[in-house]
């Protein structure tokens, strides 16, 4: 770069955006980079601060913040993902889809530990959707050594899936199971299937049969058979979790030979959460909690199942740090620290 008097400017060319800032009315670029300064540009210019600008100098082995910036979205940006224009230096990356949004940790903080780069994303496992804005890259100086950009390229490399990514939510065909002898007889009226219902259509996947069950091993284990057979690739089984003697729904599924993946999670509320596998259809067994709180463990699960994801203990586990819903009178979920 070469630094030149604004007043001996006209006819330069400028290497970097200029941004205006005029309190309560605007703040963006008022001078574009690779824009001719003009006369009539100069008490602009000066009005907003400016004694000098600087021109282009190319040394060998530097390359200017809008390359670099679109070089780190580029390396970084997988599936469902859409990068905008270079805007002073920075690149901003949104969501080409509803999903949920797969970011690598690790990824970025070995990115973050490079001279100069710069990368700041949403949390992992955050709802988003369409042109919701994702991430954004951008270098600390207005020109940068190429090399520092080749190894941020070369450190994405070495990691197996993508630093981010936007993962759609698959359509399931989900079965439901309402337990409990009250319903099941009759004497109160159901009130989890209408929530289960409208959470999984607000998924994007479909209710393929809904059936009810005493508190009994033998019939909540038939239900889930017949769900089986009708073709379910998501069964949820509602009610009897605790640890009442007649709260049976976790005895059932893990005595008819599904594998185990949790009985408890790390998440308040939904603590007696419970997942199982049987061969490649996930059960959930959904506690009492899931019909009348706005948010729960199973929110923060059933999502990453519906993007296929196959989730471990650990995955649950994981869930504890940021696993403790404030219960807000007026529930702002994803907009808050629940499931961070």
């Amino acid at each position: 770069m070469e630094k030149i008097k604004v007043r001996d400017s006209v006819g330069a060319t400028l290497i970097h955006d200029m941004t205006q800032i005029i309190p309560g009315v605007v703040k963006g670029p008022r001078f574009r980079k690779g824009h001719v300064i003009r006369e009539e540009d100069i008490p602009v210019l000066l009005s907003m601060g400016k004694e000098h600008i600087y021109v282009w100098d190319q040394k060998p082995g530097l390359i200017h913040e809008n390359e670099a910036a679109e070089r780190l979205a580029q390396a970084v940006a997988g599936s469902g993902l859409i990068l905008d224009e270079p805007k002073e230096g920075k690149i901003t990356l949104t969501a080409a889809y509803d999903g949920l949004l797969y970011s690598s940790e690790d990824g970025v903080l070995a990115l973050n530990t490079l001279e100069g780069v710069i990368l700041s994303t949403r949390h992992n496992h955050y709802p988003v959707k369409k042109d919701d804005k994702i991430a954004g890259t951008r270098v600390v100086p207005l020109m940068i050594e190429e090399k520092i950009i080749l190894e941020a390229e070369e450190t994405v490399k070495a990691f197996s899936s993508p630093i981010l990514e936007v993962r759609p939510l698959k359509p399931f065909k989900v079965g439901l199971i309402i337990t409990g002898s009250e319903v099941f007889h009759g004497r109160i009226k159901d009130k989890f299937g209408p929530v289960l219902s409208s959470k999984v259509e607000n998924w994007g996947s479909t209710i393929l049969d809904q059936k009810f069950a005493n508190d009994d091993v033998a019939m909540i284990q038939s239900c889930i058979q017949d769900q089986l057979a009708l073709g379910a690739e998501m069964i949820l089984v509602s009610g009897g979790m605790s640890v009442d003697p007649d709260d049976v729904t976790p005895t059932a599924i893990k005595e008819m030979g599904a594998e185990l993946v949790t009985y408890g999670a790390p998440v308040l509320p939904g603590a007696m959460f419970l997942l199982a596998y049987i061969g490649n259809v996930p059960i959930m067994g959904l506690p009492g909690c899931v019909m009348y709180a706005k948010t729960t463990a199973f929110d923060l699960i059933a999502p990453r199942i519906l993007t296929g994801e196959r989730l471990t203990r650990h995955d649950i586990v994981k869930l504890g740090s940021g696993g403790l819903c404030l219960e807000c009178p007026v529930c702002t979920y994803p907009h808050c620290s629940f499931g961070k």
